[in-house]
């Protein structure tokens, strides 16, 4: 693979991408058809809104187009990436996407072939629905509405419905003219890069036919994935009706690659296997007896379905290794821009871009009492945004260090904490219900005294909560006594589709790293009502009742994990704690009879086992190795906490 470097005469590389504008990189694939693709090229710097860079993918073709496109300048950056063999479909836009990861820095990808024509407004319009989307809840994929030339809604490019979308999600799609759909084409498609980076590029095996397919129902599996009414290209393709054409030899990529989609591939759930399984057969009985050839399709199809039981795709690397190869940073999360720990000014002089919020930290006996101090520190003097409040509720007597803590942070001359000494101990719920009362502010973060909150956790949460959350959490890396070795990340469910999705097994939202409206709070009945389980409960109550929660995907909270964490799971008292919560759940109509029997049966026995047993598989299920926290990097698998 050879690449022309990034250039031109535009200003792409340096416009700042923001929330409706965010950053596009469009990829084109193109293999032997110059006509096509000048048309599409033309068609794509004429529209109404550009987009930041283009990177055009030459499949190696012999037509004279390599020579064409080394030619182009473009008021925009463009990369000519140049494969040295054809690598089909698949690996083309591999190629192209990790061209465009690795080199532009894009918010979204918007793929297409060579014999797709933009209209003036296509980008803006999708841009536009990409923008009517809150951060986390962004799809995973726009596709726009393709047409023949003639203006007739294209077969080849017709998305069907998400069977499964909720009544939510549909209506809040048709006000902005757009369908929820499960997957798309590759003609005129806009790809959240971060889904991307998270989920991994179209697999180039698959060479032709279905790699968009599986691609599409692979990232938009868990996410919300749509159809813009208003984004419309058109497609040039010889014939109106695919059906119509005698598919030869190429039923073996279709047979091969769908197999390897059903078997091989985490982009079908079980019950959508059985429902595109029954398409599919239809599919290509129509293929088979449209063909004038049919003993010739009926031979490539078993020789697809040879293959694909044989062995499963090569990774895309190797399958591009000899076509040049793909950058080795592609799939890389984006860095965040760094920000030194600077001193933080008092509530009076407060950064007036932020609502006031208050800290809730309880403080109990066990507790450590350098432990109370470094978890004071993190939340007050070391924050990028400071607490314009820190309410501290001592949860019975407490040792003469931690009471001597405590004081400090009460006569403290930035950050006086407000203390709340509770005569005898009351139990987390009830000391967290006492503080709440006493908090002045809307905005509450949690915190737990043995925890460290990294320097951005505020500024992370509240960025969140100004778009209209009710509770904004985070993942949180495990550490013991050295704050600097992370043991193990817990990662989250990002957007609000995904914690409700999660909400009927685990919970949601690590406790440590909240920060939530106390109206929620207490409209839903604050923290009683489910000991040891108290937040669990808290959290089912307030979703079931119309709040929204998302979580920051980064760990912003150092939790400590002790010797008897795991072991404080486990054990009588927790599963008797668990069986009224799951009876909770059940009875309030949170959920049904088999997710009741599910939780019953797992989440009980995960209380039963010995303690070692329960920490590895926690840790196996529910963390993952981090990078160094608060770094920026994305976890790898979405996950929560169970507890």
């Amino acid at each position: 693979m050879s690449t022309l470097p990034p250039g031109g005469t535009g200003a792409g590389a340096d416009a700042a991408a923001t929330a409706d504008r965010p950053r596009v990189v469009a990829v084109v694939v193109s293999y032997n058809r110059r006509e096509l693709l000048a048309r599409s090229l033309e068609a794509l710097a004429a529209g109404e809104r550009l987009p930041e860079a283009l990177v055009v993918v030459d499949n190696a073709s012999t037509d004279g187009s390599a020579e064409y496109l080394a030619g182009l300048e473009f008021p925009f950056d463009y990369e000519l990436v140049r494969l040295g063999a054809n690598t089909g479909g698949a690996g083309g836009f591999a190629a192209g996407m990790a061209a465009a990861l690795a080199h532009h820095s894009p918010d979204l990808l918007w793929v297409m072939d060579d014999d797709t024509v933009a209209q003036r407004g296509t980008l803006a319009a999708a841009v536009r629905l990409w923008s009517a989307y809150p951060a986390t809840d962004r799809p995973a994929f726009i596709a726009s509405r393709v047409v023949w030339t003639d203006g007739r809604d294209h077969p080849m490019n017709t998305m069907r419905d998400r069977w499964d979308a909720t009544d939510e999600d549909r209506a809040f799609a048709a006000a902005h003219h757009a369908r929820v759909i499960r997957s798309a084409s590759f003609v005129s498609l806009f790809v959240d890069a971060d889904a991307v980076r998270a989920q991994g590029l179209p697999v180039a095996d698959y060479f032709l036919w279905n790699d968009d397919f599986e691609f599409t129902m692979r990232l938009g599996r868990r996410r919300l994935a749509l159809a813009s009414l208003d984004s419309v290209v058109e497609h040039h393709t010889r014939i109106f009706d695919s059906f119509t054409v005698d598919v030869g030899e190429r039923f073996r990529f279709e047979v091969r690659n769908k197999v390897w989609t059903f078997f091989r591939s985490p982009a079908l759930a079980p019950a959508e296997k059985a429902l595109y399984g029954a398409s599919t057969v239809r599919r290509w009985g129509r293929m088979v007896l449209g063909s004038p050839r049919p003993q010739v399709v009926l031979r490539a199809g078993l020789a697809g379905l040879r293959e694909a039981v044989d062995h499963p795709p090569r990774p895309t690397r190797e399958v591009l290794a000899g076509a040049g190869g793909l950058p080795a940073d592609a799939l890389q999360p984006r860095p965040t821009a760094s920000r030194a720990v600077k001193p933080v000014p008092g509530p009076t002089d407060s950064d007036p871009g932020h609502p006031p919020f208050s800290v809730l930290l309880p403080v109990y006996a066990g507790d450590a009492a350098e432990r109370v101090r470094r978890a004071i520190q993190s939340v007050t003097v070391d924050q990028t945004v400071a607490p314009d409040e820190l309410v501290i509720v001592r949860d019975g007597p407490v040792g003469t260090e931690i009471e001597r803590v405590i004081t400090e942070a009460e006569s403290s001359a930035e950050h006086p904490a407000v203390v709340l000494r509770l005569p005898s101990g009351v139990g987390l719920a009830e000391a967290l219900d006492t503080g709440l009362a006493h908090c002045r502010h809307e905005i509450v973060a949690r915190m737990d005294a043995d925890d460290v909150a990294l320097p951005e956790r505020f500024e992370r949460q509240l960025a969140l909560l100004s778009q209209g959350y009710d509770i904004v959490g985070s993942a949180i890396a495990e550490i013991g006594d050295d704050e600097s070795l992370p043991l193990a990340s817990r990662p989250v469910p990002v957007s609000h589709r995904e914690v409700m999705a999660q909400l009927g097994l685990r919970t949601p939202f690590n406790h440590p790293s909240v920060m939530y409206r106390a109206t929620a709070v207490r409209a839903a009945g604050g923290y009683a009502g489910a000991e040891g389980m108290e937040d669990y409960w808290l959290w089912a109550r307030m979703l079931n009742s119309g709040s929204r929660g998302a979580n920051v995907p980064e760990a912003l909270v150092l939790y400590r994990v002790s010797d008897g964490a795991y072991s404080r799971r486990g054990g009588i008292r927790m599963l008797e704690a668990e069986l009224r919560l799951q009876r909770r759940l059940l009875d309030a109509g949170y959920v049904g009879p088999a997710t009741f029997a599910r939780n019953v049966l797992v989440r009980g026995a995960y209380r039963l086992v010995p303690t070692q047993l329960r920490k590895r598989s926690y840790r196996k299920a529910f963390t993952e190795q981090p990078a160094q926290p608060g770094a920026g990097a994305a976890p790898a698998a979405r996950g929560e906490t169970v507890g």
